[in-house]
């Protein structure tokens, strides 16, 4: 099944409390995906235009240290380092491309998990419960957050292959349902250049939006070409370090729900995972239609 969550805060008094809220509605979605769990917190922007590097293991014990050191050593940077349970996030100032060479060539048992200017995502096999409190996210601030809890359908159950798909820059995805035509557009992907972590379906969709992006769209106008090329049943939750956006297929099969106040827009894939937020009985709450976008900008 799996169950999706979401939460914009529109109103900055509330960044504080970024990961005391959005724990709670991910914890309700357990049910939905006892298979593995991730979430994605958009944070303060890295100093200086650097970037921010969410790593994990993907074998063994990694020396978190001579990664950091090795990266400012090739990229000739200062390199902050930040450990979180057996994972890392790193923030430099260099060229994405090169920081991927350093971590494949001297550290193959890296993975990139995301990069940008805000995001920072988490993510592990295990009950949501666990995986919150191993990552520390009820603590975490920031000023929106989504976050997963996966049954596997079309994919292992790996780290890899848990939610949100992280495809570009602060780009984030996190899906409930499945494609059907997921591998005849990986193909094409695959001939203009773009590399794939798994066989997951959702990476398909999240890499397709982040080349639109990168040529020229913006995030609506690549979720309508979205569902254009993939056919499937699926609800969408797609965030930026601008812009929040929920979809549906043309049948809304997979179920959402949105609430909207003056202080936030939060969304799931069932209502009771919204139902600790503050000031929810005055929220106006939709269910959205099939193939309509619902985007909000910061």
């Amino acid at each position: 099944m799996c169950g999706i969550v979401g939460l914009h805060l529109k109103e900055a008094a509330l960044h504080r409390r970024l990961g005391e809220l959005l724990t709670p509605m991910l914890l309700a979605m357990s049910e939905r995906g006892p298979d593995s769990a991730g979430i994605a917190i958009y944070g303060d922007r890295a100093l200086d235009g650097s970037l921010k590097w969410s790593l994990r293991a993907s074998a063994g014990e990694i020396p978190w240290d001579d990664v950091g050191a090795r990266l400012g050593r090739e990229l000739d940077t200062i390199v902050q380092m930040r450990r979180v349970a057996d994972a890392a996030v790193v923030t430099l100032d260099g060229d994405p491309k090169l920081v991927m060479k350093t971590l494949t060539e001297w550290f193959p048992d890296v993975t990139v998990v995301s990069f940008g200017h805000s995001v920072e995502v988490f993510k592990d096999v295990g009950r949501p419960a666990e995986i919150c409190k191993r990552y520390g996210i009820a603590e975490r601030t920031g000023f929106q957050g989504l976050g997963h809890t996966r049954m596997a359908t079309e994919s292992a159950v790996t780290t890899e292959h848990s939610h949100p798909f992280a495809a570009g820059a602060d780009l984030c995805l996190v899906h409930n349902g499945s494609f059907s035509n997921y591998a005849s557009v990986r193909r094409r992907l695959s001939d203009a250049g773009i590399t794939f972590q798994t066989d997951n379906d959702s990476e398909v969709a999240a890499r397709f939006l982040a080349y639109e992006i990168e040529h020229g769209a913006d995030l609506g106008e690549a979720l309508e070409s979205l569902m254009n090329r993939l056919d499937g049943f699926y609800t969408l939750l797609v965030a930026t370090e601008s812009q929040f956006a929920v979809v549906r297929d043309s049948f809304a099969c997979k179920p959402a729900v949105i609430a909207e106040t003056d202080e936030y827009v939060a969304m799931a894939s069932e209502y009771h995972a919204l139902a600790t937020l503050p000031g929810i009985d005055k929220a106006q709450v939709v269910e959205p239609m099939p193939r309509e976008i619902h985007l909000w900008s910061r």
